[in-house]
Order: C-alpha cells, then sequence, then structure tokens
C-alpha cells in the first residue's frame, strides 16, 4: 500500500490520506468543496461540485491518473434536489466515460457543504514501494 498527496490541496484535517494505491487501484478520500486557495467554500452547488471535482482530479494527478481512469465515484449530496445539476456537470466533465456510480442524499455534511466526492480509478503503470 502506498499513500497518494496532491501538493495542490491542503493537507487532510483528519486520520487519513488522500489517496491511497493498493495494487493498481487508487482509492481517493471524500473530497470536500475546499477552494485550496482560500480554504473556503464557493456558494452554490455549480461550484461546489465543480470545486470537489478538481480536488479528486488534483489526487488523481498525483497518481498519474485521470478522469479517464475512474472506474467508481460516489457522490454524497446534503439535498436530493441537486441531483440533476450535478448530473448535468458530471456528464460534462466525463463526456463518453461513464464509470459506476452512485449518488447518495445524506443530510448534512461536514462543515455545511452541498457535495462530497469519492472515488475509485485504475493505474495503469502503478509505481512500486
Amino acid at each position: 500500500m502506498k499513500t497518494v498527496a496532491s501538493s495542490q490541496l491542503p493537507a487532510p484535517g483528519g486520520h487519513y490520506s488522500q489517496g491511497v494505491v493498493a495494487g493498481n487501484l487508487l482509492f481517493v478520500s471524500g473530497q470536500l468543496p475546499f477552494d485550496p486557495a482560500s480554504g473556503t467554500f464557493a456558494e452554490g452547488i455549480d461550484a461546489q461540485f465543480l470545486q470537489a471535482m478538481a480536488n479528486v482530479e488534483a489526487v488523481l494527478v498525483a497518481a498519474n491518473a485521470t478522469l479517464a481512469s475512474l472506474v467508481n465515484v460516489h457522490i454524497f449530496l446534503s439535498d436530493v434536489a441537486h441531483w440533476t445539476t450535478v448530473n448535468q456537470h458530471y456528464a460534462r466533465l466525463l463526456g463518453d466515460h461513464k464509470p459506476a456510480r452512485a449518488i447518495i442524499p445524506c443530510g448534512e455534511l461536514h462543515y455545511g457543504a452541498l457535495v462530497e466526492i469519492t472515488a475509485i480509478a485504475e493505474l495503469i503503470n502503478p509505481a512500486q514501494e
């Protein structure tokens, strides 16, 4: 097992790694929509979803992967009313690539975020420890 950290994101605020490589899979920890520059959330589901996805992508890049490497994505929403908006942005970002996915309405998220995203990606040539 190898941990992955993006220099583009703040260090985790809890006892976890931004990402963990096991075999040829990268497991990306839940990414909230923190703007790395300000440490705050933007207003609204559009901006928060796009930032959370950018944070997922930063972890992917740190492991030499891309959004096209995703095999499974879990999107946690504070309100099911955001489903359509999130689905539209997600489809635009991923295009023809359609990893397995779940959108989970879960109520209140940490720090009042509207969205949190976890992911699993396949690494073609994972670095060995």
